[in-house]
């Protein structure tokens, strides 16, 4: 491994490019989320204790060069002149073109995606039209059972076996049918809930809900992996887990943050008590694993679930969870300076 390192970093050293483009797929190749360097990063845990001091030092020379060689090579061609010798682009619009602003879901979204893959989960996705077997029965729900009242579904008039999903486990069981275990993958994605809108609800919003499965896996792993989270993501530290019920785990928790009483905001978003609600979770109930095609007495797993729309409203203090989904440009305009 070291070795195949030393030959990129020759092979770095050496590059040259022909236009723009070229730098940019050098750098993607080198140091984009999924490049070289981010495979070599997360091998980092699985060297031998030996090897570890020179393999992270020629992983930071190898990141050092692509860096520099990036640099140069745009620097040269930003200082290069056109044909006539003015840097003049003459292709640039006479009218300042507006520059769009990323969605406040989409924020959040994505730093929540990048926490959890800092410590290995990838993103798993399905269909928002689902099955019954996929949405309910596969997860511990069968027909006529009272859970499925907690969530209000739209069904497909012609087919009452198809709905509109009401929550992204449906993608973890689709994920746990076709990947054996370990599988530590996250699912975000839009559910739907025939529920009246308002201020606080909506009939649709944004879900994104975890799942790990591996020999040995413990309460203890879920509470630690949520208290990483809620660090990285809001800052605060400070959880609790409130014993609940979901069909699908067993035990089942609550999942709180202290948000603390600092101003009248957090007096009104916590109901004065300093706790907010983030989510749900729980250990996977064996039955789920015996659907889904993975043998419950070898294998154990937790999953958890949080909203997306909730905590970008919390971020963003944002009032009224009907502008996520409004369009209104003078709202959207606020989040061009989280780009």
């Amino acid at each position: 491994m070291i070795d195949k390192i030393k030959e990129l970093i020759a092979e770095a050293e050496s590059f040259k490019a022909e236009s723009k483009e070229e730098v940019e797929a050098f750098r993607i190749k080198y140091l984009g989320k999924k490049g070289l360097l981010n495979d070599f990063f997360s091998e980092f845990k699985n060297v031998a204790n030996e090897q570890k001091k020179e393999f992270g030092q020629v992983i930071n020379q190898l990141k050092n060069t692509a860096q520099e060689k990036v640099n140069t090579l745009k620097e040269e061609f930003d200082s290069a002149t056109d044909h006539s010798g003015s840097n003049v682009d003459l292709s640039r619009p006479g009218e300042p073109v507006s520059i769009g602003a990323r969605h406040p879901i989409s924020i959040v979204k994505n730093d929540i995606i990048d926490i959890f893959s800092r410590i290995g989960f990838n993103v798993s996705e399905g269909p928002e039209i689902e099955d019954d077997w996929h949405n309910f029965t596969a997860l511990n729900l069968p027909e006529y059972h009272p859970a499925r009242d907690m969530q209000d579904t739209f069904f497909i008039q012609t087919n009452p076996d198809i709905l509109l999903r009401t929550h992204t486990s449906s993608v973890q069981v689709r994920y746990m049918e076709n990947n054996q275990p370990p599988i530590r993958t996250i699912s975000p994605g839009r559910v739907f809930r025939n529920e009246a809108i308002s201020a606080r609800s909506h009939c649709f919003f944004h879900q994104l809900e975890g799942l790990y499965i591996d020999k040995d896996v413990s309460f203890a792993d879920l509470k630690q992996t949520l208290q990483y989270f809620t660090t990285e993501l809001f800052g605060k530290s400070k959880i609790r887990l409130r014993p609940s019920y979901f069909p699908f785990t067993e035990p089942s928790a609550e999942i709180d943050v202290y948000w603390g009483l600092e101003t009248e905001t957090d007096y009104k978003i916590t109901k004065g008590t300093g706790w907010l609600e983030i989510g749900g979770c729980g250990m996977v109930d064996p039955n789920v694993l015996t659907n889904c095609g993975i043998d419950a007495n070898e294998y154990s797993g937790f999953a958890f679930g949080v909203g997306i729309d909730r905590i970008a409203m919390l971020l963003h203090q944002i009032s009224d969870i009907r502008l996520l989904s409004e369009n209104d440009v003078r709202f959207l305009e606020q989040f061009k300076s989280a780009l």
